[in-house]
């Protein structure tokens, strides 16, 4: 039976242990705390939690202070808050001088459904990757994402993480599983065609590869945390042996993950790349799996994409 379980939970309890370790870490809330699930890092350590309001901007900017006096801050807030109200201080404040600040987007994607367009968003891979000097990372479930906090610490520069919201399956429980900063998983073998998913749609690609092997289909699925780095030599590997590629995302399919894996095979491996996710609109108001079903974000339409993929084969 499936096990689900809350990445931001995981990266809220991540970050209280890592806290233990680093002295210098420092959180700050933008009146979200009880969604960013800081609360046990406030708990153990208030002195070195702020919450500054409803003040993204300011946010990022305290934090890039902290950040040039020796800090780890960590800042939390929707996707659409940290990578879009307050893209200018992680630009200029942040990126630019390539201080250690660690940005949290939390209920990214569809997740924050009923909150609609305004609070939803499928942009911020697009937006932070095309930053330079930042790390642009996406947990496909809770043990990733307690690994990424982890590994997020230890990394020096700023660094932005992607999560939705809510309850999502575990994947990652599995002997020889590792996480490393660029470095994607390979969550199961195949030989005629490739799905290189992210976050929720992780578990949706081993499900569609699935519904594909009852029609002769060996469908391999990787899981690239990191959409920057990417990892460039696990793509064209990838390539090389299943001669096509499927990318799947929560996310616009301009410029996120489909864009990233697109870059690398024009440039050094041409075949072809069909791009899973949400064709350049925005979402809808609604409960997060209907509005994931609106958008074909399900099994059943990426196994369509898959078989059309390999089709290009022949």
């Amino acid at each position: 039976m499936a096990n689900f379980a809350d990445a931001n939970r995981a990266y809220g309890k991540a970050l209280a242990e890592m806290g233990e370790v680093y002295e210098n870490i420092v959180v700050i809330d933008a009146d979200l705390q009880a969604c960013s699930k800081t609360q046990p890092f406030s708990d153990k350590f208030p002195e070195r939690h702020i919450n500054v309001g409803i003040q993204e901007c300011n946010m990022v900017g305290v934090a890039a202070g902290m950040a040039a006096a020796g800090k780890i801050p960590f800042v939390n807030s929707f996707g659409m808050f940290t990578a879009g109200r307050a893209y200018d201080q992680i630009r200029n404040a942040c990126a630019y001088p390539n201080l250690n600040v660690k940005i949290a987007g939390i209920y990214s994607g569809f997740s924050n459904g009923e909150d609609g367009p305004t609070h939803q968003c499928i942009e911020e891979l697009s937006v932070m990757r095309a930053v330079p000097n930042m790390v642009v990372m996406c947990p496909c479930d809770a043990n990733e994402a307690a690994a990424m906090t982890k590994a997020m610490v230890e990394h020096n520069g700023p660094c932005f993480m992607r999560m939705g919201r809510g309850e999502v399956e575990t994947v990652t429980d599995f002997d020889g599983y590792k996480f490393e900063i660029g470095k994607g998983v390979m969550m199961k073998d195949g030989k005629d065609v490739t799905i290189i998913a992210i976050g929720n749609m992780v578990a949706v690609a081993l499900k569609a590869a699935e519904l594909v092997k009852a029609k002769g289909i060996d469908a391999r699925v990787i899981d690239m945390h990191t959409v920057k780095p990417i990892d460039r030599e696990l793509i064209l590997k990838c390539a090389r042996e299943t001669g096509v590629l499927v990318t799947s995302e929560e996310h616009n399919v301009l410029g996120g993950l489909g864009g990233a894996v697109s870059e690398v095979i024009c440039s050094e491996y041409p075949i072809p790349v069909l791009r899973h996710g949400v064709n350049d609109c925005f979402g809808h108001s609604g409960k997060h799996q209907d509005v994931l079903d609106h958008y074909g974000l399900n099994e059943t339409t990426l196994a369509d994409v898959v078989l059309k993929a390999v089709a290009l084969k022949k």
